[in-house]
């Protein structure tokens, strides 16, 4: 399986290059990413929120009948 090139602000839980439009979230957003591997996706949307200065909100459960992580920029 080919995963692209994955990039410092791209996510890769199950090895499927995900890209967010980080740019857009504002404070209160959230977005939902379907993934099986559901704690490295948090730790990974930490990585990131801790690199871009913000506090998020990550909970794990479904969302139209796929299981993933919804993170919310809380600051």
């Amino acid at each position: 399986m080919e995963r692209g090139v994955v990039r410092t602000f791209d996510l890769c839980p199950d090895g499927i290059r995900i890209v967010v439009p980080w740019d857009v979230i504002g404070v209160g957003m959230s977005v939902f990413v379907p993934c099986l591997d559901a704690l490295k996706a948090v730790e990974e949307f930490e990585k990131i929120a801790s690199s871009r200065g913000w506090y998020i909100d990550a909970r794990i459960g479904i969302s139209k009948g796929k299981y993933g992580v919804r993170i919310w920029r809380i600051m």
